[in-house]
């Protein structure tokens, strides 16, 4: 049986846990708000449903409440930046906010972001670039327990390393929704696998790879741990090619930054650290603002024109999909499956909070 809740009782609820965990209520808010228009935006596995992780992570010390962004190193449009492992939704923002300052300034930033704790979803990220009309690109290393084979391997090796590109479209009165892809480089996100377990509910075949090796459609050999004390593992999308993003956000994210790469055993530990490249370019600093638009809205609507698939509602451009279900669960509410919401109240138990 599923619960519905909307949006603002979420957020007020998510509010209170992580006060009580010892943020401060400006930072509880801003996580809180961040989770839930995850939900919001359809995807689930990055939404509410990571706070008892969170709270975990607090208690055993990997995740500090209240801590901000430090700037490293600082040459003009390129910055080093470092999240001491503070809230990924925080950070994350200050980060963006960093390179929109350069931005302003050069016209393009590189920067990079080390030890952030779990950054949740990276389009969020992209969202704030291309409502200023800016180009985003981010490249996301997770260090945690490694969920994700490498192909042909027959373990987990690495996480889901996130890639994610925003496009704004238009300009002036020829505005229109951006161009906003976000992905996780397995084949579907770890905390798809996640809301699944807990649903009850199997996977498509080609998803995943038990704690032997083998194909398997249970979610919860990624989930909890399995026979043999190992868990299986998540595919990555598009074989060797996912495969090769993977490495190359790995690579980027994680070894670039400063932050690191996984090279070691799985252990239990709860907190979640990303590493991220991004780069944030003005358009209009390159000269071709005004080309830019009319090729990409021309493009656009050259896509568009497609006749549909039989047995598909037509061509969806990235970002689609989000602001439908946005407006959808805005109206309806955010349905949230019994365990989910179990293992909330039990994170605020944990914190002396009774939900």
């Amino acid at each position: 049986m599923a619960l519905h809740f909307q949006a603002q009782e979420l957020e007020d609820q998510l509010t209170r846990l992580f006060e009580a965990a010892g943020s401060l209520a400006p930072e509880a808010r801003a996580v809180a708000s961040n989770l839930v228009l995850a939900n919001l935006s359809g995807h689930d596995s990055h939404g509410i449903g990571m706070a008892p992780r969170y709270i975990d992570a607090i208690v055993e010390g990997g995740l500090s409440p209240n801590s901000g962004v430090r700037v490293h190193t600082d040459h003009g449009m390129l910055l080093g930046l470092d999240g001491q492992r503070g809230f990924g939704q925080i950070v994350g923002t200050q980060a963006m906010e960093h390179a929109f300052e350069r931005v302003r300034r050069h016209g393009a930033c590189i920067f990079s972001l080390s030890h952030a704790h779990h950054l949740g979803r990276i389009g969020h990220f992209a969202e704030m670039a291309v409502e200023r009309g800016w180009i985003s690109l981010h490249f996301v290393n997770v260090r945690s327990r490694p969920v994700v084979a490498a192909w042909q391997g027959g373990d987990g090796r690495f996480g889901t390393n996130p890639c994610c590109i925003g496009i704004p479209m238009g300009l002036g009165a020829d505005r229109r929704e951006p161009f906003v892809l976000d992905f996780a480089t397995s084949r579907v996100a770890q905390g798809k696998m996640r809301v699944a377990h807990n649903k009850g509910q199997s996977v498509e075949p080609g998803t995943l790879i038990d704690e032997h090796g083998h194909p398997t459609t249970r979610p919860g050999v990624v989930v909890v741990p399995q026979s043999n004390g190992r868990y299986g593992a998540l595919m990555p999308f598009g074989e060797h090619k996912g495969f090769g993003l993977a490495v190359a956000c790995e690579l980027l994210g994680g070894a670039l930054s400063g932050g690191g790469t996984w090279h070691q055993e799985p252990n239990d530990h709860r907190s979640v650290y990303n590493g991220m490249l991004g780069i944030v370019i003005d358009p209009h600093a390159l000269g071709s603002a005004e080309s830019f638009s009319a090729e990409a809205l021309a493009f656009v609507d050259w896509l568009k024109a497609s006749p549909d698939a039989p047995g598909t509602d037509g061509v969806k451009l990235a970002g689609e999909p989000e602001r439908a279900a946005r407006l959808q669960r805005r109206t309806c509410g955010i349905e949230v499956d019994e365990n989910t919401w179990a293992e909330i109240v039990t994170s605020g138990a944990k914190v002396g909070l009774k939900i």
